[in-house]
């Protein structure tokens, strides 16, 4: 019998779905995935189909989660405008709502329960209305004055913990990269499908098509998902918040070329291009780069989802000055005990062959 058995919520997301791969690859694991569309690989998951804004489907699916030991929530809801969003209310309460229909659902299902790992992200420093202190730390410089459906969950796990014999652990990634189809926030499928485009027009190489750098960090998924393991599993992780980095800092500018290589263009200049407004609606060519190459991939809507938005937000695209750095620190992370690193542009040449191999883009 496995060790343990983890639930993945939110098993297409870049989180939920790197987690999903990491977990059903450990034969000690039994894995339940859930999601609303199916993952276009479960890696030997159990994948359970569930809208977690609906309380009763969560209930109707409670016998699933019998002797359940690990939860991993991943799960997030997004809207068109993305940024603007983030500080809605409605959007909010329906991420709060999620949760605590799943949770609900789980503990009367699951005595055995002994972690509970949650993600949220620098939208807990501000990055998203103002500088963030540099360097972010866990215990300082949080804006829980600002409106965000991170309180809210943080809020619901603490005090569902109450005598509860389970631990819960909170990580805060930075820019996650990684293999993901119809994510909201995953730059990949966007550079990737504009790559592609580029391609197709003739181009040899890849013009830049963000704003004017910052200093920044990213994480790869997979090593989020190792963390994510190494959390359930270690006693100084319990009811502690970490931020997660690869270990290094970039700039998209001085990262271009080598993104620009793991698509096979030569680094070509700066000129900005809004990958929302120019690329999205490119349907049609999209539909015959698929055809030619006989892609896996779906439309444009199903493959980058949100994510054309968000590589213009995160590439600071119209940004004709440097930005603020966008910097946090793991110390506290590296202290209790996780070391993993990755070199960040290594990581970007990894995600787009992994994208590559599964025919989601074109070969490089």
């Amino acid at each position: 019998m496995p060790a343990k058995k983890v639930l993945i919520v939110g098993a297409t997301g870049l989180v939920g779905y790197a987690a999903m791969k990491h977990f059903a690859r450990d034969e000690r694991c039994e894995v339940i995935a859930l999601s609303r569309r199916r993952p276009d690989e479960t890696y030997g998951a159990r994948w359970l189909a569930l809208d977690l804004g609906d309380a009763e489907a969560c209930a109707a699916l409670a016998s699933q989660f019998e002797v359940v030991t690990h939860l991993v929530y991943a799960a997030l809801h997004e809207r068109p405008g993305l940024v603007a969003g983030w500080r809605e209310e409605e959007q909010i309460l329906i991420n709060d709502r999620m949760l605590r229909n799943l949770f609900g659902a789980l503990e009367q299902a699951s005595p055995p329960l002994r972690h509970v790992a949650l993600l949220q992200g620098t939208k807990a420093y501000g990055v998203h209305v103002r500088p963030m202190l540099v360097p972010a730390r866990e215990n300082r410089s949080e804006l829980r004055e600002q409106a965000n459906f991170y309180w809210n969950q943080e809020r619901f796990i603490r005090e569902r913990q109450h005598g509860k014999g389970w631990t819960w652990s909170i990580l805060r990634p930075v820019l996650i990269v990684g293999d993901s189809v119809g994510s909201a926030m995953n730059v990949i499928p966007a550079l990737g499908v504009y790559a592609a485009m580029a391609r197709r027009a003739g181009k040899t190489v890849l013009d830049y098509p963000g704003g004017v750098g910052r200093v920044a960090q990213a994480v790869d998924a997979d090593l989020l998902a190792r963390c994510i393991a190494w959390c359930g599993e270690t006693a100084a992780a319990g009811n502690e918040i970490f931020n997660v980095t690869n270990g290094d800092v970039f700039v998209w500018p001085n990262a271009w070329p080598a993104i620009a290589d793991a698509l096979g263009f030569a680094a070509g200049p700066h000129v900005p291009l809004s990958l929302d407004r120019e690329i999205r609606p490119r349907e049609a060519e999209w539909a015959e780069i698929r055809k030619a190459y006989g892609l896996r991939s779906g439309s444009l809507k199903e493959f980058v989802g949100l994510s054309f938005e968000y590589a213009d937000y995160t590439m600071g695209y119209g940004r004709t000055e440097p930005g603020p750095p966008a910097l946090v620190s793991t110390i506290k992370l590296m202290q209790a005990g996780f070391h993993d690193v990755i070199d960040t542009e290594a990581m970007f040449a990894k995600a787009f062959a992994e994208m590559q191999a599964k025919k989601l883009l074109p070969p490089r």
